[in-house]
């Protein structure tokens, strides 16, 4: 199993989290698993950028974003080269270190 640190986040997760995800598990499906409340309104489909994270450590050892990937990323609040969707992302045997955005474009919720 791998470790998906979260660094701190004011809502999610204030004092950051430490959460452990099964080899071939995204990081989405990972940190709702463990009751951490990731936006994620297209429900995990790739059709939406709610769920956009920065991978501040281990992004080397992730599989590369497809084309759909990278077309949703061109939409995202606050992109910037260590951007990935969480729902796209697997994680494997490496531990990777995880920032979640301030913002997210959410029509439905707009809660921010």
């Amino acid at each position: 199993m791998a470790k998906v640190v979260f660094l701190p986040h004011p809502e999610i997760c204030p004092e950051g989290a430490v959460i452990e995800a099964v080899s071939g598990e995204s990081i989405c499906s990972a940190a709702l698993r463990n009751g951490l409340e990731i936006e994620h309104a297209c429900e995990m489909a790739a059709a939406c950028t709610t769920c956009h994270v920065y991978v501040r450590e281990g992004f080397e050892h992730l599989e590369p974003a497809d084309d759909l990937e990278e077309d949703l990323l061109d939409k995202a609040w606050g992109v910037d080269p260590d951007s990935r969707l969480s729902c796209q992302v697997i994680v494997a045997e490496e531990d990777v270190v995880v920032e979640i955005p301030k913002y997210t474009l959410n029509m439905v919720s707009e809660r921010h």
